[in-house]
């Protein structure tokens, strides 16, 4: 069983890059999926999150207009389209999978399932 979160990278501001989160060895269609970051000596904030239909989508102010989530459960993969990208974008960005789409927006405990992150760096 596997979250594996790819995509990252080194891009100037302005640019874009897609982060792919996909899952092996369980069916990700039954599970709401958040991304995450955490840039060095910052708490962890929420970026986005995707109810398990897709019917449901938070996006944080930070990055909203700039980030977009989707999913395709046919290729059991979660994307985080991310343009017009800032310097203060700069972090590990994970993703993760919980039965409850509303952990992901309150987390009080650990996720069901959290992948490795991916650092993404943008320069000015």
């Amino acid at each position: 069983v596997q979250l594996q979160a790819s995509g990252g990278g080194l891009v100037q501001a302005g640019g874009s890059l897609r982060l792919s989160c996909v899952a092996s060895g369980f069916t990700l269609s039954n599970y709401a999926i958040g991304w995450f970051r955490q840039a060095p000596g910052k708490e962890r904030e929420g970026v986005s999150c995707i109810s398990a239909s897709g019917g449901a989508i938070y996006t944080a102010d930070s990055v909203k207009g700039r980030f977009t989530i989707s999913r395709d459960n046919a290729k059991n993969t979660v994307y985080l389209q991310m343009n017009n990208l800032k310097p203060e974008d700069t972090a590990i960005y994970y993703c993760a999978a919980d039965r409850d789409y509303w952990h992901l927006r309150h987390p009080s405990s650990d996720f069901h399932y959290r992948g490795q992150g991916t650092l993404v760096t943008v320069s000015s």
